[in-house]
């Protein structure tokens, strides 16, 4: 009984682990933000058609959608445009962190 009680609650402790890592956003500096908005203005991309998809905070970039890298020093993101929309992206998990209007 007690073997399966440890158990049940190493389970419990795992899941929730998961869902803080889940739940994790990713902080942008403000001087971070300045360099990378400078640079999406400075290397202009083709907008992307992806129709029934609206990029926002915190969704996913489909594999599909080739991510441009942000060639600044210290910035570890990449970027894309969708819909119109540029989006800074963590190009290790593919999910939005910013989007510039």
């Amino acid at each position: 009984m007690k073997t399966s009680m440890k158990a049940a609650l190493s389970g419990i402790l795992l899941m929730g682990g998961t869902a803080a890592a889940t739940a994790q956003t990713v902080v942008v500096a403000p001087e971070q933000e300045t360099v990378i908005r400078e640079y999406v203005r400075s290397e202009p991309l083709a907008s992307i058609s992806l129709p029934g998809i609206e990029l926002n905070l915190g969704q996913t970039v489909p594999q599909e959608v080739e991510l441009h890298t942000i060639q600044r020093e210290q910035v570890p993101y990449s970027y894309t445009v969708v819909n119109d929309r540029t989006v800074i992206v963590d190009p290790q998990t593919r999910q939005v962190i910013r989007v510039i209007d």
